[in-house]
């Protein structure tokens, strides 16, 4: 029968080769010196042949220590290799990486981003998640995505971090039936008696998108209230109200029955990517890098400008 080495005594046996001296390789052990030389006797027995020459003037390696001790350092390295790449994989189970994201995500850029993800990292699975105005953070603020496309302001917590990727204008959404749809352009000035859909979402997500802090404290007119991009086009087609969106909406959801309106002196919407500080999926972290360099190399459509 062929002798066992266990990971544990064979470093017993590295710290005594390297200390050649039982007592202090017990102290870097933290165990007693009775116990690691029984230890290392048992390995010696196991082995049949001795490890180590005792003499009253030290200890010394024997030749077959010598040999031991060369293998027993690469399969302790290997060991904690193995370690570590089986942490790594506990923390990336499934080698899955969940994108978070809202109605067209970073638009045109999103495609060119899980292209150049998906050829740098062919072993992970993207699933995009999409998520509904009640959550602007799209799965970041309870750990249900591990990245996400999001567009700020939006509640802060402590283990967000973003990196802004791009801006776009934000433009008016009415029903082709509005007077408004006619005109070329508007200014917020001409909208504060216009009753307008609003998101069901946190305050500050929700105030950006009615432009609050642009109505010079005339607080919204509000006709109804929505949780999806789907929910508040057909409250537009209704009739209900109308609404600011980003100006790649009309690209990506334009139906019969919308118009869209350029507005003069609104600021833009920033899109983001974003991550949980907290959050330690390799995967992760290679998906905002590799967000950052795509929009750097990416042309975009000319009402949309890199940041």
């Amino acid at each position: 029968m062929q002798p066992s080495l266990e990971l544990r005594v064979l470093r017993y046996f590295v710290t005594v080769a390297e200390e050649l001296h039982f007592g202090r390789a017990a102290t870097r052990l933290h165990i007693a010196q009775p116990s690691l030389s029984v230890q290392i006797r048992n390995l010696e027995r196991s082995l049949n042949t001795p490890l180590f020459n005792r003499t009253s003037r030290g200890v010394t390696l024997t030749p077959a220590g010598e040999v031991l001790l060369a293998h027993s350092r690469d399969l302790l390295v290997a060991a904690e290799a193995a370690a570590s790449l089986t942490r790594q994989a506990g923390r990336e189970p499934g080698r899955k990486l969940v994108v978070g994201f809202q109605a067209n995500a970073a638009a045109e850029l999103t495609r060119a981003v899980l292209a150049a993800y998906r050829q740098s990292n062919p072993a992970v699975q993207i699933e995009m998640r999409s998520y509904p105005f009640s959550d602007p953070t799209a799965g970041l603020a309870d750990g249900s995505a591990d990245v996400a496309f999001i567009r700020p302001p939006v509640p802060h917590f402590k283990e967000l971090r973003t990196r802004a990727l791009f801006a776009e204008p934000r433009v008016l959404v009415v029903s082709d039936a509005s007077e408004l749809a006619t005109r070329s352009s508007v200014r917020i000035e001409e909208l504060l008696n216009e009753p307008f859909i609003a998101r069901d979402a946190p305050k500050l997500w929700r105030e950006f998108w009615l432009a609050t802090d642009a109505r010079h404290n005339h607080p919204p007119v509000i006709g109804s209230e929505v949780s999806t991009v789907d929910e508040c086009f057909e409250a537009i087609l209704s009739q209900q109200g109308i609404a600011f969106t980003q100006a790649s909406t009309q690209r990506f959801y334009s139906r019969p029955g919308l118009a869209f309106v350029p507005v003069i002196g609104l600021a833009p919407s920033t899109v983001s990517v974003a991550w949980r500080q907290d959050n330690e999926h390799r995967a992760a972290r290679a998906f905002v890098q590799t967000a950052q360099s795509t929009a750097l190399g990416t042309s975009l459509p000319r009402a949309t400008r890199a940041i």
